[in-house]
């Protein structure tokens, strides 16, 4: 049996191929006999507890694998040390914005304030097809949404819609933006503006449905307010660009067996070089660390280990208060794809953070407020997670992926990063690298190498695979905690 066992204390070995029936590729095999009620390791660390008597050869999953909620012994800033100074003066070509950040792209963003308003927002950017830009104008995109009504002004859902709509506004891979409103939500324009500190003028211009007269009305509007933005967008130009102007925003979707042994860990060695160059990453989806929390503990300070411990808390109390327990995810196709627990799923999910310490915690759609690797709360969903990082400040986003995903995003390009073989080959159009050929011998480290250098050419402007496909408009997904009333 080909097999590949990952640490010296793993009781577990991952199938390298198909043997048989019942053990895909991908999946764990026991290469000791485990008693039930013992605990079972991967990685090196804890992924569950044997719920039977586990003999060597066995298949390993949800038949004789469950949850365990026993404590991970945490020392807080153990591995607390900072990346040793790069030599390499890796190179891009971006756009510096006025307030000193830059932009991977130039576009023009239509945001919506009310879900009422999306039909006008996409109406208005479907009369601008990439094709009929000018050179330098990478697109003119509508991002709608299902809220900004149907609760109050100044609640928690409206408020942290706000919050991310203003992360777009600003974002340095936006030239140029218009806010089109009914004009009777709960999501005022004004009183937004106000709150985020956001002044209109000539690159920010905001539209009435109901004080244009009316929806075909506002779309001849809005077009002719968006063909000046065009014009003011097009004076931008590329020029060299330092690392640090670049922020990752680290996803991972559609997870399998392999997702934690090749193209998360190796997406962690090209945030290495990212940091050690003075860029920035940002790791989310705070119910997929659920498990390995403690691996990041062991890099944060006190403070920044306080305020992850207490978003961890917070998680655990609402999937409670909603009769839920976070094992609910893995999702059936991360099941099917290897993996077992949560725990399991999250260790393989922080890997793509590489090991540069913690610098910070921050809210949903918060702008970043310190370089290096910070950790942003958000829902373990894609988009909804994406949407809050390019809100953050994200200007790229890197993907994993093993069961496959089709996900994109704008207006920060999406470089998606296959787990294995198979996928790379069956979804190629979908697929930017393949990481698989670490199981071929090649170093986590080289395949890093490559998915830096291709961050850096993703971020010069050459088009991602998503980007290729179009995909990007229907993956605004702000996150909504609270009820409508």
């Amino acid at each position: 049996m080909s097999l590949l066992r990952l640490h010296p204390d793993d009781d577990v070995a991952v199938a390298l191929a198909d043997q048989g029936p019942n053990i895909s590729a991908g999946h764990k095999v026991a290469v000791r006999a485990i008693s039930a009620g013992h605990p079972v390791r991967k990685y090196g660390q804890v992924i569950g507890i044997a719920s039977a008597e586990i003999a060597s050869g066995d298949w390993v999953h949800t038949h004789n694998l469950v949850m365990s909620d026993a404590d991970r012994a945490t020392e807080i800033g153990a591995d607390r040390r900072a990346l040793g100074a790069s030599t390499a003066t890796a190179a891009w070509s971006g756009y510096r914005r006025s307030d000193g950040r830059w932009g991977t792209r130039n576009t023009i963003a239509i945001l919506t304030s009310v879900n009422c308003s999306a039909t006008v927002a996409r109406r208005i950017a479907a009369a601008f097809p990439a094709e009929g830009l000018p050179e330098g104008v990478d697109d003119v995109a509508a991002y709608t949404h299902t809220g900004g009504c149907g609760g109050a002004s100044d609640g928690e859902d409206v408020r942290m819609l706000q919050r991310t709509l203003a992360g777009y506004a600003r974002h340095p891979n936006v030239a140029a933006v218009l806010i089109v409103g009914l004009g009777c939500e709960a999501n005022q324009i004004p009183d937004w503006f106000v709150k985020e500190g956001l002044a209109p003028g000539p690159a920010l211009r905001s539209l009435s449905i109901q004080e244009a007269g009316g929806t075909l009305k506002a779309i001849e509007d809005g077009k002719a307010i968006v063909r000046d933005l065009i014009t003011l967008a097009a004076e931008a130009r590329r020029e060299p660009a330092p690392v640090s102007g670049l922020v990752v925003g680290l996803q991972c979707g559609g997870s399998d067996g392999w997702s934690g042994v090749t193209a998360n860990p190796a997406l962690g060695r090209a945030v290495d070089r990212l940091i050690a160059q003075g860029g920035s990453a940002m790791l989310s989806e705070t119910p997929e660390i659920w498990g390995a929390e403690h691996l990041l503990l062991r890099r944060a300070d006190a403070e920044t280990a306080e305020r992850l411990i207490a978003r961890l808390t917070w998680w655990r109390d609402h999937a409670s208060a909603n009769g839920m327990e976070l094992n609910n995810n893995p999702s059936p196709g991360n099941l099917k794809g290897g993996l077992t627990t949560i725990l399991e799923k999250s260790l393989g999910a922080v890997a793509k953070a590489g090991s540069a310490p913690l610098e910070d915690v921050i809210g949903y759609a918060q702008p970043l407020r310190k370089p290096g690797l910070s950790f942003m709360d958000s829902p373990g969903y894609d988009p909804c997670s994406a949407t809050g990082q390019i809100a953050s400040g994200a200007n790229l986003i890197a993907f994993t992926t093993g069961r496959g995903s089709v996900f994109g995003s704008k207006p920060s390009p999406c470089l998606k990063i296959a787990s294995n073989a198979r996928l790379a080959g069956w979804m190629a159009e979908d697929i930017d690298i393949d990481a698989s050929s670490v199981l071929e011998g090649e170093s986590l480290d080289d395949v890093g190498e490559r998915i830096f250098h291709r961050l850096l050419s993703l971020a010069s402007g050459d088009p991602s695979a998503s980007e290729i496909l179009g995909i990007g408009d229907a993956e605004f997904v702000p996150w909504q905690r609270g009820a409508y009333l």
